[in-house]
């Protein structure tokens, strides 16, 4: 039985515990429903699956939390709007998948100009198609935006890029932005700008692009994203197309990127000096897959996997001052000689090709039609090492410039097998002039070093 004592203490125990519970539910209810601190939308007629366009209303609610410091959060539903400009500091968030902004007119559709933060996630943008018109270069136009952050939106149906960011710092993270008609990112002129973990596909012209007008000091990091299906829609012969590509922008790095079935190249590094490409997947690319060519000094292309492509890694254009790269410990396989227009050079089907100060060492390539190494380009050669490559299946193991003028190339301890035309072959631009220098007669040339090379 239990006596007065223990009743009275039972009962109070119970009491402390549901008050306890209470508090700590009341703690916890407003961070479960994502509503905790943010604007009162109510009072600014604002509302999911209006009929009616409510840019107006968006935009004073937009104004008003931002200048408050509030962030804004928007239940799910479709949003019909367009010509918003951003406000600065504003933190505008959604239902992932289910919050739709959606662009109702021609002209800009969001824009941010001159802001010092702003946060966007959980939200999708739907351009539909619609005209942008002249002034605005993406569905989402940011131009001077130094802490950015771009999260978890689905951006689509952009009738030019997805996202237009000039001048932007910050981060373009998680993103699924598709069916853009230019690029799905287009970051230009960037300030230490992180694109990662994106999906990028089904585009018109590009996937990522890292541009600037003029070379300089970048910085940005392109890592960990996914991109597909990129075409070329307005054709050129690698101006467009190509999943990855960096132009004029210094300092930029390359890595843990799954690129697959673009027009063009996975990563193109045109211009961009201290570029690093380092351990992407490469797979299906309609022209060479991996490029650092003209006006560079710097590069590191390491660990990559290629796998079907009509050239594999091209380091070239020493005469516009392209050079200073390793290549190293790549796989490139299943090469092919069509490609995407009639080449007045070298052609295609070769593995990895290099012309100036270059490394190029413990790499595999298999199955290249033309050649696995193509070492120098008429008279530009110089300081080429290619050491400890595996060639084989291919039409020539390693093609060697000996026109005049050429400068020293070191080939050593490269294992050749099943190369029908010879393992190292010397080539006055496209014509053969040698026959199999690994049987002799590599002597003649002086700039060649060869040594421990085999034929299996």
């Amino acid at each position: 039985m239990l006596n007065r004592r223990l009743l009275l203490s039972s009962i109070a125990s119970m009491g402390f515990c549901a008050a306890t519970s209470a508090s700590i539910a009341a703690q916890l209810k407003p961070a479960q429903n994502g509503l905790r601190g943010t604007m009162d939308i109510s009072g600014y007629g604002v509302r999911a699956d209006a009929p009616e366009d409510q840019s107006d209303a968006i935009n004073r609610l937009f104004r008003d939390a931002a200048e408050q410091g509030m962030p804004v959060f928007l239940p799910a539903g479709d949003y019909l709007l367009s010509g918003l400009a951003l406000p600065n500091n504003l933190w505008l968030s959604g239902v992932p998948g289910r919050t739709r902004l959606i662009h109702t007119d021609g002209g800009r559709f969001l824009t941010g100009e001159g802001l010092g933060r702003l946060t966007l996630s959980d939200l999708v943008l739907d351009g539909g198609g619609k005209s942008l018109g002249a002034d605005a270069e993406g569905l989402l136009n940011l131009r001077g935006v130094t802490d950015l952050t771009i999260e978890n939106c689905t951006i689509t149906g952009s009738s030019k890029h997805g996202i237009n960011a000039e001048h932007c710092g910050g981060r373009i993270d998680r993103n699924s932005i598709s069916q853009a008609a230019a690029s799905g990112i287009y970051a230009v002129e960037s300030e230490k700008l992180s694109i990662t973990a994106n999906t990028v596909f089904d585009c018109g012209n590009g996937g990522i692009l890292v541009h600037r007008w003029e070379t300089a000091e970048d910085g940005t990091m392109v890592s960990g994203n996914r991109v597909f299906r990129i075409a070329a829609r307005d054709g050129g012969t690698g101006q467009n197309g190509n999943g990855i590509n960096v132009f004029r922008a210094a300092n930029v790095m390359v890595t843990d990127n799954h690129i697959s079935d673009c027009a063009f190249s996975a990563v193109r590094a045109n211009s961009a000096t201290n570029v690093q490409i380092s351990n992407n997947q490469c797979l299906r690319s309609g022209e060479t897959a991996i490029y650092s060519e003209f006006g560079f000094q710097g590069a590191i292309v390491s660990g990559n996997l290629i796998d079907g492509a009509a050239n594999g890694i091209l380091i070239v254009n020493f005469d516009e001052g392209g050079r200073l790269v390793t290549v190293s410990d790549n796989i490139v396989r299943n090469l092919h000689l069509d490609g995407p227009y009639l080449h007045d050079g070298a052609g295609f089907g070769f593995g990895i090709a290099a012309e100036a100060d270059t490394v190029i060492s413990g790499n595999v390539v298999e199955n290249a039609p033309k050649w696995g190494l193509m070492l120098g380009w008429g008279p530009y050669m110089r300081n080429i090492v290619a050491t400890g490559n595996l060639v084989r299946g291919a039409g020539g193991g390693c093609a060697v410039t000996v026109v005049e003028g050429a400068g020293t190339a070191l080939i050593a301890n490269n294992l050749f097998q099943d190369v029908k035309d010879g393992a190292i072959i010397g080539y006055r631009w496209n014509d053969k002039a040698t026959g199999d220098l690994l049987a002799g007669g590599g002597e003649a040339f002086a700039h060649l070093t060869l040594s421990g090379n085999r034929a299996a």
